[in-house]
């Protein structure tokens, strides 16, 4: 059998990495025009370089394990991009495909932001478009499952105490507003992607950057904080600083596996949990179980023939995960998908059943913080 159509339609792994150079070299726009959705210069329509071909995921398919185990998926997003949309009904077939998922946490990505009005206040179009499919899922006509009944979303930050303004308008908006993600991942190297609303190597250093950070724990918001590994030092930083606010790691910090780190894994898995252990101590981060399986992370999964099972994806992010549940405790860790991005390694239902493998060797009190009640207190889902 000819399996080349049956192959993903993204690249090996080594054109990836070119097809992040070209995307984190190229100018980004984020103005009233781009709503920070596209990237200038980014890959022509069609090419996706981590989300994978339908065909590629269905040569992996897994009945979930543990079904009746309740599961707050803590993270993904919404999004409608050329040739890659990922809305309400694909997110509810996903959800409701094995695992016991009882409610969601959407996370900002630059999804309909308005169009007209203060440019500041544009991301707030994002929170009122998943406002508008949370209702539709608390109406109850699509089953038991309430999507994105936790919204973060965006803020511009570096507007300083100003930001107060925007923070507010997300909070008229929806009164599932938790939080505020501002994407910090930024590395010098060429080879990895840039946030879109370019941050730059010191922003959390920035004065009136963390003056709008001060702004977030007064409204009772939580920052949910995306760096790359190397930059967790400085995160460390921030949370010594503002003791009163729940900063939530993404995607158990993100280790790097590309580019300058692809030949560094041991330097790196020791960098990242030195980091890991140190951030830890500050009882005021908690951090999320997952988001491993992005293309520019450790493994390479999606440049198989087969997506892995849930026992190698397992096993592969184990160190990973184990370090952080050692550091953070179950009370102080939560499960995530992240996706789309991490549909890049396999199925929605292979990625839940690897997850409670990982964490079979805990008792289900322990199991029931990590998968939900641990979400459910940051994010207030009541």
């Amino acid at each position: 059998m000819d399996e080349g159509p049956q192959r993903r339609s993204i690249v090996s792994r080594r054109a990836a990495v070119g097809g992040l150079a070209a995307l984190a070299s190229a100018p980004i726009l984020f103005d009233s025009k781009a709503k920070g959705q596209v990237a200038s210069g980014a890959p022509t329509p069609g090419y996706n370089w981590h989300y994978p071909a339908s065909a590629w995921l269905a040569r992996r398919e897994e009945a979930a394990i543990e079904p009746d185990l309740e599961v707050v998926d803590a993270h993904h997003h919404l999004w409608d991009h050329p040739g890659d949309r990922f809305l309400f009904d694909k997110l509810l077939s996903y959800v409701t495909s094995g695992h016991k998922i009882t409610d969601t946490v959407f996370v900002e990505c630059g999804s309909m932001y308005r169009d007209d009005g203060p440019v500041e206040l544009q991301p707030v179009g994002e929170t009122e478009f998943v406002n508008g499919v949370a209702a539709m899922s608390a109406s109850g006509k699509y089953g038991n499952a309430r999507l994105c009944r936790g919204i973060v979303g965006y803020a511009d930050l570096r507007l300083g105490e100003k930001v107060t303004n925007v923070l507010e308008g997300h909070l008229r908006a929806s009164g599932r507003f938790r939080g505020v993600r501002f994407d910090l991942n930024w590395d010098p190297s060429p080879m990895l992607p840039v946030a879109r609303n370019r941050p730059g190597k010191d922003r959390m250093d920035d004065p009136i950057w963390r003056a709008g950070f001060s702004r977030l724990a007064p409204l009772g918001l939580v920052f949910d904080a995306y760096v790359y590994h190397p930059q967790l030092r400085q995160l460390i930083d921030l949370a010594r600083a503002f003791p009163e606010t729940t900063i939530v790691l993404n995607h158990s910090g993100t280790p790097l596996g590309i580019g300058p780190y692809r030949d560094k894994k041991a330097e790196t898995f020791a960098q990242w949990k030195q980091s890991i252990l140190e951030l830890a101590k500050y009882g005021n981060v908690v951090v999320k179980l997952g988001g491993l399986g992005m293309a520019h992370g450790m493994f390479d999964f999606y440049d198989r023939d087969r997506p892995p099972s849930s026992e190698e994806m397992a096993l592969a992010y184990k160190p990973y995960i184990e370090t952080c549940i050692q550091a953070f405790t179950p009370q102080r860790s939560m499960f995530e998908s992240n996706f789309p991005p991490d549909e890049s390694s396999g199925n929605y239902t292979v990625l839940w059943n690897a997850m409670k493998r990982l964490a079979a060797g805990y008792n289900q009190a322990e199991k029931q913080l990590m998968f939900s009640g641990t979400a459910k207190r940051v994010y207030n889902l009541i």
